[in-house]
């Protein structure tokens, strides 16, 4: 039986505080073992409906769980999915307060904006790269709002699927002529490489978890509309970061982006 739609307001405003204040909290299930994913989704939308009424933007998506090898670890059969909104844009190589979150996380990803919508029950590569406007090299800082950083899916998608701030490249490229799974990324931090991966990461082609992502929309009566940014996916393991660290992360043929803690 669902959840009751007071028990998910009240769910979507805990973690809503959590994030806000930089509090790590228990886990959802702990309190109710009996939430599904179906729940964790509605806690998801409740999150956002209460981020949108506070005047904020929607800005676009994220795909998590892209790693083919991360998936079958979970027991799921496709990515999970969150929103993200207009001030949790950060410009590249600008400072990000450290304190302002409660352990952040850095994930290299392949950032794509879209020119047409995308919503078909049956999306799939070809139909996302025809509606690329074009791509970026991004940062996703990443920042659960559980203690310990520990949760499981149905609580990682309560939680918009740890979203918190993300990094956009300043030289966006055409999809035309690009390999979205061969581009090869590097990542550092404080200029030693830590961390390397390619397109290829992200569900084998990044544009593949945009048309999940656009399946995962339509079957809830929605889609990805006209000039969304798009967070693929992770390209490589996630980067813990504190203040004074500075993330880089090098798309050959894309460029780089930066991101600054303090």
């Amino acid at each position: 039986m669902p959840l009751p739609a007071s028990t998910i307001d009240a769910i979507a405003q805990r973690l809503d505080h959590a994030a806000r204040d930089a509090r790590g909290i228990r886990m959802v299930s702990d309190e109710h073992p009996e939430m599904d994913v179906a729940d964790a989704y509605a806690v998801q939308d409740a999150l956002r409906r209460r981020r949108l009424a506070a005047g904020l933007r929607l800005s676009g998506f994220k795909a998590g769980l892209t790693s083919l090898a991360k998936i079958r670890q979970m027991g799921v059969d496709s990515p999970v999915f969150g929103f993200l909104t207009a001030d949790a844009a950060i410009a590249d190589g600008a400072e990000i307060r450290a304190a302002a979150m409660i352990h952040p996380r850095v994930e290299a990803e392949i950032g794509i904006v879209t020119k047409t919508p995308l919503g078909s029950a049956d999306c799939g590569i070809d139909e996302v790269l025809a509606a690329i406007d074009h791509v970026v090299p991004a940062l996703e800082i990443i920042d659960s709002r559980y203690q310990d950083f520990k949760f499981d899916l149905r609580n990682v998608i309560a939680d918009n699927t740890s979203a918190a701030r993300y990094v956009v490249g300043l030289a966006p490229a055409p999809v035309t002529g690009l390999d979205l799974a061969a581009l090869e990324v590097e990542i550092e931090k404080n200029g030693e490489v830590v961390a390397s991966g390619n397109g290829a990461a992200v569900l084998g082609h990044p544009a593949a978890a945009v048309a999940a992502l656009a399946r995962h929309l339509h079957a809830r009566g929605e889609r990805i509309a006209a000039g969304s940014f798009i967070l693929s996916g992770a390209v490589a393991e996630a980067i813990a970061v504190q203040a004074g660290d500075v993330v880089v992360s090098r798309v050959a043929g894309l460029g780089s982006v930066q991101a600054r803690f303090a």
